[in-house]
């Protein structure tokens, strides 16, 4: 069944309640023993209970702001410093802020509103704890290569085997093959899933990084750095993928750049924490 392995219906309740406490935009680190921890606030309680469904055999417990993993690894998960900005929550987010803007899985109501970019404001120590360094050679030993679109032509990508993404790829891959000849042009030929960089403009690190996003076609996607703004610096919204190609992927764990105002329409990663109550109800 298409759903992300570990997921409870529990934690994605528990969801709901942490973020309508989240203010969207205005609104590793040094370990602290037991003694020394405060009382995690009951959004955090309830955010931290997503993130350890989303990822049960890396992520162990919340110990008041800090997040320990199974190895005993204790990072910030709330660094108590509220009101930042976008700029600031994109490139100092804390892992609580990973949730500060709500992803919604299925058609979009609209065109995406300014800064409105859930799923982009990413805790590099986090990932990197998760899947390696790639500048390390950290990630590369524990990437599978997988038969992406064999129907369709779609060749071989090398994915990672941490929380299980390549066999979710493969499932992703055996309902795209299923669609018909028509949806091709979209997916064919993948712009790829490991790349060792950093994000266009940017020097924080893709998700490619970590052998855990995919990019479909570029010659039918569009990206905001593509378009020129506006006499308001407004950026004109762009997308030509079919719905059809984000539900398949969304159902299992991927969520999709489409979904930005910075879009990037090619663009899926891996992130179950932002689509748990999807994924729960699909159980």
């Amino acid at each position: 069944m298409p759903v992300a392995d570990g997921l409870r219906r529990s934690a994605a309740t528990a969801g709901l309640v942490g973020l309508t406490c989240l203010v969207a935009l205005k609104a590793g680190g040094e370990g602290v023993s037991k003694s020394e921890s405060r009382q995690a606030a009951p959004d955090n309680t309830a955010l931290a209970a997503r993130l350890i469904a989303a990822y049960p055999d890396q992520l162990d417990r919340l110990d008041g702001d800090m997040l320990v993993w199974k190895d005993g690894t204790r990072m910030v998960f709330d660094d108590r410093r509220g009101g930042k900005d976008f700029d600031g929550l994109l490139n100092h987010a804390d892992i609580k802020d990973q949730f500060a803007l709500a992803y919604r899985p299925g058609p979009p109501a609209g065109r995406p509103t300014l800064n409105d970019d859930p799923g982009r404001f990413r805790n590099e120590a986090f990932f990197i704890k998760m899947y390696g360094d790639c500048g390390k050679n950290e990630v590369k030993p524990r990437l599978a290569v997988i038969d992406w679109l064999p129907r369709k032509g779609g060749g071989r990508l090398a994915v990672t085997t941490v929380n299980g993404v390549a066999d979710k790829l493969k499932a992703v891959s055996a309902e795209l093959d299923a669609l018909p000849d028509t949806f091709n042009a979209f997916l064919v030929p993948s712009a790829g899933v490991y790349n060792c960089r950093t994000i266009a403009g940017s020097n924080l690190r893709s998700v490619h990084a970590y052998g855990a996003a995919i990019d479909i076609n570029a010659g039918r996607a569009n990206y905001w750095l593509w378009s020129k703004p506006d006499a308001k610096g407004r950026i004109a919204y762009h997308n030509r993928v079919p719905q059809e190609i984000v539900d398949i992927f969304e159902r299992h764990g991927f969520i999709w750049g489409g979904k930005w105002y910075h879009y990037d329409t090619m663009h899926f990663e891996y992130r179950p924490e932002l689509l748990a109550e999807l994924l729960a109800a699909d159980r």
